[in-house]
């Protein structure tokens, strides 16, 4: 029997687990001494870290971890962590001391942390200032810390050519328009470069913030975080601010910081994000909240071509092929699209003397961007993400070219403030029905995932997960249009595209918002920078496989702030997961919930068909929570 409504959904309880000598090491006893039973993490010589979810003290390790480590994966009783350059170079930028670093491991290890990882942790930190790029008589200048590193980059292949000429045995002169690109190889290369040689004042603008919003004459004041990540970013003005990425989850307002940081700055201004609706989201926000002439801001998209003092245009825009009609060949590498002319829309880079570039969703920016991003590293450049996590493995770039990470807080510490809604994830692990599991046994693995996702008895769970959070403001959320078509038809759904017509999707985000239309069905297109934040409920029906960038993106269309709560639920917001149970689809879930998980998120898990079975194919005993029991959510009545 399908939907929630009929079946009986059982909560997958984990029972608490204690590491031992034994379980933490394969053997009975290694002599070594446990410092404490409560201490939740084991830090290996391998660079991994397990963490004890169970353990009283894990909130506090896992907030620990996310400064300079990465989670790797997340199972229910130890969440597996990695320390890597790039982990412990990012905590550097944000101000992590080594030091630091390594008496937090140390505090909560159960075990004595291995010394040569305590070294390794110093060493890599250290690789961060050992190289610094500086304004000299003549150009730049690359100063080593030593002779010894010096050697090494000459005779790195990569990046002995973007260097002039050796100045001494500890320092080289680079030309400016190496500058982008000498810093990518250095990377590459393990030496990541504190880039201090300085940035263009760019077009002076006036601006300030205003004290009441010109929209609705309500007062307006920035968050102390916000005013706190600004403040980092422009390190007073400084030769060490004027580049890198500011971390901050869905719904936390960064587009406040990035004007913000307009306001220190007072210069021209170009913000690239991700679709029109962004942008003009975008420009009203600076209309409504910042004293700019509403006739200096300007749209750069596919429906207007307008260079401003602040221009906002899209990442499709900038990376738009002049003739899609005839296909050009990929750019090399190591040429500058702004001069190939293959991307002729990059040239709005140089179209003004810009001092600040806004990269909105900066872990989406596309390799055209990055190219030429390194070609304009005199312009200060901030990010804005919700997550670094980039799914092409491109995080390193983003670090080189856009700048570190300068601050982030941890999301659960955000919803404990109450600056983002509460949220309670789901999982709700759907069968296949009986008449379907021939042909996906028999299918290729794309087909397999796809008939998993567009599983038809998602439906009725879809119908009753809307019937137990009546009058909520719903999202249901998908990838693949005929599925979302399918379900929107018999729930008489509008549904929302990426070839809906903008005046379209306008209208609908607009009545969303009045609360004209209560559920809206949406492709990926609403995935990111789309400001929606009336909505309290998500339901995922199909997503881009293992994406974890995609997951926290669709989380957060609901994290906002709930101005008009609805009753009983207060400042709370929910989202489900729909998966085909025992298929491809329930693997690659875990995958996407990795990084929800390194911020503190944990997924209730639902069996939808009645049967008592556990994610791990055992049958849960006493403690597990019965059908009908209102901590395991909607059940039959």
């Amino acid at each position: 029997m399908n939907g929630l409504t009929t079946a009986r959904l059982f909560r997958i309880v984990v029972a608490p687990f204690t590491m031992t000598n034994s379980t933490a090491n394969g053997s009975p006893d290694t002599g070594q001494t446990t410092r404490g039973s409560d201490l939740p993490l084991i830090v290996q010589g391998d660079r991994t870290i397990l963490a004890e979810v169970a353990s009283p003290r894990y909130p506090e390790a896992r907030d620990a971890l996310a400064r300079f480590a990465e989670l790797v994966k997340s199972p229910e009783h130890v969440h597996t962590y990695r320390l890597t350059a790039l982990s412990i170079w990012n905590a550097c930028a944000a101000g992590e001391r080594p030091e630091r670093i390594v008496e937090q491991l140390r505090s909560l290890s159960r075990y004595p942390v291995p010394d040569h990882l305590a070294t390794e942790i110093t060493e890599y930190a250290g690789r961060f200032g050992s190289l610094t790029l500086e304004r000299g008589e003549d150009g730049l200048a690359l100063r080593c810390r030593d002779k010894g590193l010096g050697d090494l980059i000459s005779a790195d292949r990569q990046s002995a050519p973007l260097l002039s000429r050796r100045t001494s045995d500890t320092s080289y002169a680079v030309a400016p328009a190496d500058r982008g690109r000498l810093k990518l190889a250095m990377i590459r290369l393990g030496y990541p470069v504190d880039d201090r040689a300085g940035y263009a004042a760019g077009e002076p603008l006036a601006l300030s913030l205003r004290a009441r919003m010109a929209g609705r004459e309500a007062p307006f004041l920035a968050r102390p975080y916000q005013r706190e990540a600004a403040a980092a970013f422009h390190a007073g003005g400084s030769e060490q601010g004027g580049s890198g990425v500011i971390v901050l989850p869905c719904g936390a307002g960064k587009t406040i910081v990035g004007m913000l940081c307009m306001d220190l700055l007072q210069t021209s201004t170009l913000v690239l994000t991700t679709c029109i609706t962004a942008v003009r989201q975008w420009i009203a926000e600076l209309i409504d909240k910042t004293t700019i002439d509403p006739a200096l801001i300007g749209e750069y998209t596919g429906q207007r071509k307008e260079v401003r003092p602040v221009t906002v245009a899209t990442y499709q825009m900038l990376t738009h092929r002049g003739r899609p009609s005839e296909p050009a060949a990929e750019a090399p590498q190591d040429e500058d699209p702004l001069v190939a002319g293959r991307y002729p829309h990059l040239a709005l880079f140089n179209e003004r003397d810009w001092g600040l570039i806004v990269y909105d969703e900066v872990h989406l920016l596309p390799a055209p961007v990055f190219q030429a991003t390194a070609s304009i590293q005199a312009r200060r450049r901030l990010g804005l993400t919700a997550t670094l996590v980039r799914e092409d493995g491109r995080e390193d770039d983003v670090f080189a070219l856009v700048g570190p990470k300068k601050y982030d807080v941890p999301w659960k510490e955000m919803e404990a403030q109450g600056w983002i809604a509460k949220a309670v994830c789901t999982e709700l692990r759907v069968p296949l029905p009986e008449d379907l599991r021939a042909s996906y046994t028999l299918a290729d693995a794309r087909t397999k995932f796809r008939m998993a996702s567009e599983n038809p008895a998602k439906l009725a769970h879809v119908k009753a997960i809307l019937d137990a959070h009546p009058g909520e403001p719903a999202l249901v959320i998908g990838m693949y249009l005929d599925q979302l078509a399918e379900i929107a038809r018999p729930l008489g759904l509008p549904v929302l595209t990426g070839g809906t017509p903008q005046r379209t999707r306008d209208r609908l985000y607009a009545e969303f918002r009045s609360g004209k239309i209560r559920v809206l069905a949406v492709s990926k297109v609403a995935n990111f920078a789309v400001d929606l934040p009336e909505a309290s409920l998500a339901i995922q029906v199909s997503g881009t496989f293992g994406s974890r960038q995609e997951e926290a993106q669709r989380l957060g269309r609901v994290l906002r702030p709930k101005s008009s709560p609805v009753a009983g639920r207060g400042n709370q917001a929910s989202f489900y997961s729909l998966v085909s149970r025992d298929t491809v689809e329930q693997e690659f879930a875990l995958k996407r919930q990795l990084f929800l998980c390194e911020q503190g998120y944990s997924y209730d898990i639902h069996l939808a068909d009645g049967s008592t079975r556990g994610a791990d194919g055992s049958t849960p005993g006493a403690g597990t929570a019965a059908a009908g029991d209102e901590s395991a959510g909607p059940a039959a009545p």
